[in-house]
Formats: C-alpha cells, structure tokens, sequence
C-alpha cells in the first residue's frame, strides 16, 4: 500500500480508509442443516470446488462507507492527482 487513494464515490476522501483483509476458507456444507462437513485446503480441493480467485484486501472510504477493490482507489487517485 504505497499508493494513494481517492474515493471514487465521494470524491473527496483522500486520508481516512479501512483496509479489509480477505481470507477465504474453502467449505462444504450439509444442505439441510447447514453445518459444515468438509474443511478444504488448496491442496485438497475436489474437481468441482474452485478455489477462491478474488483480491486479497478490499478498501472501504471511511467517510462514506464504499468498499471496492484497491485498485479502484488507486486508480481514481491517479486520475485526479492534487496539485
């Protein structure tokens, strides 16, 4: 995180941020009871379980509340650098 941010929703928060690390578990679960039966690693998912493919943290503006990825804090800075 070395890079600027700009909240592309308010367009004025450039300081105040919350950065949300994602951890994903792969899980099977019972469909009635919804109990978790399986616990999966990546090594030992089956051919009909994807692994998970999303960002590894997601951003929220602390002033208004949008979470999106990183990149698209990043970007809106970039765009709109301060002079």
């Amino acid at each position: 995180m070395t890079s600027p941010y700009l909240c592309p929703s308010c367009k004025t928060n450039r300081t105040r941020f919350n950065i949300l690390e994602q951890k994903a578990t792969s899980v099977k679960i019972d469909p009635r009871s919804g109990e978790i039966v399986t616990e999966y690693t990546n090594d030992t998912l089956d051919a009909f379980h994807t692994p998970y493919r999303g960002p590894e943290r997601r951003i929220q503006c602390a002033a208004c509340g949008l979470i999106e990825d990183e990149q698209m804090f990043v970007r809106h800075a970039e765009s709109n650098r301060l002079q």
